[in-house]
């Protein structure tokens, strides 16, 4: 195997999927907070499309980690090790498989070791976006209310020393004052997170740092930067370390951050740049004034489907995805769901078919590559069932319609927390969000969970009643003898 690094490209073999462009022509026009797996399978490949065009060097990427753990440091290390290259091998449903070198992100800062030169790239004029992926975890905001926590001990640090910054609105905020008193355009802020509304909810985190830091300040950022939203989608299962080595055999590259996905991509971006943006509809990226009925249809569609999948296939011992849809009656009911649940509340983003986006959705969960783990999928279900179940069960109890298919995902979820298999396995819920006052109830009553607030059971008795009915079933029977009596009903 070829260690990855500039100087070796010119020794791949002919055939290697490799960018045409020349990287030393790159400049960044990107910085990018907190380069994970999902970025670089994402919007760095996007980027990456987009430089083989002529006339984009100066849209390169500027990564940026801000974690100090070992899992960051390691990455600081391999990208300087490896000239910032990494390999992408996407796996299409066949089963076939593309390993491409990706180059876009030309350079790359770890914010612990040097903070102001993170701020000081960010403030260079060249740089006019400012795009992150900080997980849902990184936006700072108050459970149950949504409000970014401006009373938080590290971000009253931040506002007390904002010239030595943490998290990303604290580098954002500080980057943008730097800017204001320089002279120096504002850039435009772009989440990429698969959270919706991500662009309003990054504009309240931003404003409230601001407020509190400098009101003139946060003025001017009102006025002058804008906060796109953006439905971003591509499912990129982590790669642990007895999946590298397989990788990188197959693409006969040595590479010690390697990533995987499926070869579906989608990225639908509101069109409201403050300093210019690149031309990525030359790519697929599509450029809409409103990307609300997309996020939309992937958040009660592909992320209700995940979890309606994940809770009954943990529960059965099943290890990812595809094994889960693989079972016929696990792939019936997120068929069902889809169909007769969930496609009659939603309207169609224009030039989406909702009955293809079904279909495309099971197919894409069965690509025999994707080890998607289900452990990631029903981690902080807390958190997820508000947002990507709950709206479409509210608006069927409305309608008179039938809800069986989601109070039996809900019974399972209520399992799940309880940390046991159908066969006796222990395994520990991951549920960051879930305040600790809940955790020890989570076990013992978890209907009185605040989270189940949100599909207003304390007002629908006859709805809690059923849900402990099919939770004890599951108990006795197992989930798929449960699963099959709620099919066959």
């Amino acid at each position: 195997m070829i260690p990855l690094n500039q100087r070796a490209l010119s020794a791949l073999p002919s055939g290697k999927n490799l960018f045409n462009y020349d990287r030393s022509q790159v400049r960044a026009g990107i910085v990018h907070l907190s380069v994970g797996n999902f970025h670089r399978a994402h919007q760095a490949w996007y980027i990456d499309q987009l430089l083989n065009h002529s006339g984009n060097t100066h849209w390169g990427i500027c990564g940026v980690g801000l974690l100090d753990d070992e899992n960051e440091r390691l990455k600081r290390d391999v990208f300087a090790a490896q000239d910032n290259l990494y390999t992408l091998t996407r796996y299409k449903n066949d089963g076939s498989e593309t390993h491409q070198i990706i180059g876009s992100i030309v350079s790359y800062l770890f914010a612990p070791d040097d903070r102001r030169a993170v701020l000081e790239r960010m403030a260079a004029p060249e740089i006019r976006i400012v795009s992150m992926t900080i997980t849902e975890g990184g936006y700072n905001q108050e459970p149950g209310t949504g409000r970014y926590q401006i009373d938080h001990p590290a971000t009253q640090a931040e506002l007390a020393d904002p010239d030595h910054p943490h998290s990303a609105f604290g580098f954002i905020v500080a980057a943008l004052r730097l800017r204001r008193a320089r002279g120096i355009a504002p850039f435009t802020v772009m989440s990429c997170d698969n959270l919706r509304h991500n662009g309003r909810i990054t504009h309240q985190a931003v404003m409230a740092h601001a407020e509190a830091l400098d009101p003139e300040l946060a003025a001017w950022i009102e006025e002058n930067v804008t906060f796109p939203n953006a439905m971003v989608d591509r499912i990129t299962p982590a790669v642990l370390k007895e999946d590298a080595l397989p990788i990188d055999e197959a693409s006969g590259i040595q590479d010690a951050l390697p990533v995987i996905s499926e070869d579906f991509a989608q990225w639908v971006i509101e069109d409201r740049f403050v300093n210019g943006r690149p031309y990525l509809e030359e790519v697929g990226v599509q450029f809409v004034e409103d990307v609300g009925p997309f996020e939309l249809m992937k958040v009660r569609m592909l992320n209700a489907a995940h979890s309606v999948l994940a809770y009954p296939g943990q529960l059965a011992g099943f290890n990812n995805v595809r094994d889960a849809i693989t079972n016929p009656m696990i792939r019936e009911l997120v068929d069902i769901f889809l169909r007769r649940d969930v496609a009659p509340t939603l309207p169609a983003p224009k030039g989406m078919d909702l009955d293809i986006y079904r279909a495309t959705i099971i197919k894409r969960f069965s690509n025999p590559h994707i080890i998607d783990r289900l452990p990631r999928i029903t981690g902080d279900g807390w958190s997820k069932l508000a947002t990507f179940l709950a709206p479409t069960f509210n608006h069927v109890v409305e309608e008179d319609g039938d809800v069986t298919r989601m109070v039996f995902v809900l019974a399972c979820f209520i399992r799940y927390l309880r940390g046991v298999t159908d066969d006796g396995q222990d395994f520990e819920p991951f549920e960051p969000q879930m305040p600790d006052t809940e955790r020890e109830t989570s076990r013992r009553d978890a209907l009185s969970l605040s989270v189940f607030q949100h599909f207003n059971l304390h007002q629908r008795p006859s709805i809690v009643s059923e849900i402990r009915r099919w939770e004890e079933r599951i108990g006795r029977q197992g989930t798929l003898k449960a699963l099959e009596r709620l099919l066959d009903g």
